[in-house]
């Protein structure tokens, strides 16, 4: 069956295996999620299974969201989040998913909004090397360099990497291993990296991959 959960980074730190070497590792508070909505061919056009993830406030949720958690019979959440599967005949609406539907082992793809870095030159969005800072150079040792100046093309090519907004945007990382599971406090220990800083909201479903 396939599997998927919603969660919140909690930053990293290391464990060691059986081996006793080091395994960097990313927390993730998983779950528990409920199931809000089932989404069927027959009614939607597509399968999927929606599920809410954090607790609000009913006064915080306006009229359109309360009526879609109070058709479902679930307290409001705060977030929602699509798990597209290609069998959802075990999973019904109001059922909790916690931590514990992934095992150690596990290879899963994580996707989350990463870091933003604000407005970047290309030495630090694109990694392009910078000027010699000789004779002449002037104050633009960081700076891009010519575009398109000369009367053919006389204009700047589409595509060109130019200083700009860097950072937030919806990244999935493919292919990371479980290390642990704890199941008593929803905590799964992911190795590697994942996007966003600490206290994000990420999801985690089974690797496409793998």
């Amino acid at each position: 069956m396939q599997k998927g959960i919603i969660g919140k980074k909690l930053g990293m730190t290391q464990l060691f295996d059986a081996n006793g070497k080091v395994v960097p590792v990313t927390i993730i508070e998983a779950g528990p999620c409920t199931v809000v909505q089932k989404k069927t061919v027959e009614s939607d056009g597509y399968q999927a299974v929606q599920m809410g993830y954090g607790e609000v406030s009913a006064k915080k949720v306006n009229k359109v969201a309360k009526g879609h958690f109070d058709k479902a019979d679930v307290a409001p959440k705060r977030t929602l989040r699509e798990f597209r599967f290609d069998d959802i005949a075990a999973v019904n609406v109001g059922d909790i998913l916690k931590a514990d539907v992934f095992a150690e082992g596990d290879k899963v793809d994580v996707v989350g909004t990463s870091k933003g870095k604000g407005y970047q030159g290309v030495i630090k969005r694109f990694g392009q090397h910078r000027l010699r800072e000789s004779h002449g150079t002037g104050p633009v040792a960081r700076h891009a360099g010519s575009n398109g100046s000369t009367s053919s093309p006389s204009r700047v090519f589409k595509g060109k990497r130019l200083p700009g907004h860097m950072g937030a945007v919806r990244v999935t990382v493919q292919n990371l291993s479980i290390v642990k599971v704890d199941a008593e406090n929803n905590l799964i220990a992911i190795k590697g990296a994942i996007p966003g800083p600490k206290g994000s909201v990420v999801t985690i479903h089974d690797s496409v991959k793998a």
